[in-house]
């Protein structure tokens, strides 16, 4: 196996995001629960004939040294030869890139996760899927979701995970053409960060009648995104009017849940042309998630 092509990288809804504390190293304690989606940037992987890793796509802003997907393959990599004594083949990796950067869709991070699961399959690495989200904690907290592949209740900085059911329904999804740094919002003076803990019991309970889409808590970070960047407050305020509308992770989209396809494509309808507006369909299951040697 010299290639592997069109590997979906699903872009991800933080259908509640509390604050719960913070570290003495700085970093915040969240609550969380993660829902993928079907909407996401597409990746390809070709083995080159010497141990180089590189990025031949060209994704404005972001240098190719510090672009997630390479550096996840380089610790991936390092990894290898740590175990075998020898270097893989390197990986020219292509990105079909869909999701906006600074758009809370973990974009990026579900980049580099995928970038793991295809070059371990590549590779023949054999390594365990916790091992590959051992190896994508240190570059950023969402990545270890993206490997897990499952709906998942989260907690700590966004690593402690457990497999949680909800909604199965479509979204609408907004991006309101801001891109709101992660870092602006967690130092904002205004961010609440003692937010009560939940259990995840009151998460399933809350969806137990599946006809009530009316999101469970809220999101912490939104208060600070929609005080920084007014075209986020518009767009909650917008979507607002069809359902109960939030930001996803630190921002900027903003999306809605519906019952059903049609429902989503009526309010898609109506999104103004200022916005670029989607729908999506929630997924129990990374994409990946199935296909051997992608992480076991």
């Amino acid at each position: 196996m010299r290639a592997l092509n069109n590997c979906p990288a699903p872009a991800k809804l933080n259908l509640f995001l509390h604050v719960t504390g913070r570290r003495p190293d700085g970093y915040h304690l969240l609550q969380t629960v993660f829902q993928l989606i079907d909407r996401g940037d597409v990746l390809h992987f070709t083995l080159r004939e010497d141990d180089a890793i590189r990025r031949v796509t060209d994704v404005p802003g972001v240098p190719e040294q510090d672009d997630l997907i390479v550096r996840a393959a380089r610790l991936l990599q390092a990894e290898v030869v740590r175990r075998t004594g020898r270097a893989p083949a390197g990986v020219d990796i292509a990105i079909d890139k869909i999701l906006p950067m600074g758009g809370g869709l973990g974009g990026g991070s579900s980049d580099a996760a995928t970038t793991l699961m295809a070059l371990n399959a590549l590779w023949q690495s054999g390594l365990s899927r916790q091992e590959l989200m051992d190896i994508g904690l240190p570059l950023g907290a969402d990545i270890p979701f993206f490997i897990f592949g499952r709906t998942a209740f989260a907690e700590g900085v966004g690593e402690a995970l457990r497999e949680v059911d909800a909604p199965d329904c479509w979204y609408v999804v907004i991006e309101p053409g801001v891109s709101v740094p992660t870092a602006k919002i967690f130092t904002s003076e205004h961010l609440t960060r003692n937010t009560p803990l939940v259990i995840m019991s009151d998460f399933s309970s809350h969806y137990a009648n599946r006809s009530d889409l009316r999101g469970f808590g809220r999101n912490d970070l939104q208060q600070v995104a929609t005080r920084l960047f007014p075209p986020v407050a518009e767009a909650v305020e917008w979507l607002g009017a069809y359902g109960d509308a939030r930001m996803t992770g630190s921002g900027a989209c903003v999306f809605c849940a519906f019952d059903g396809e049609d429902e989503a494509d009526a309010v898609l309808a109506k999104v103004p042309a200022a916005w670029t507006g989607w729908k999506a369909k929630a997924l129990a299951h990374h994409p990946l998630d199935a296909v051997p040697g992608f992480g076991k």
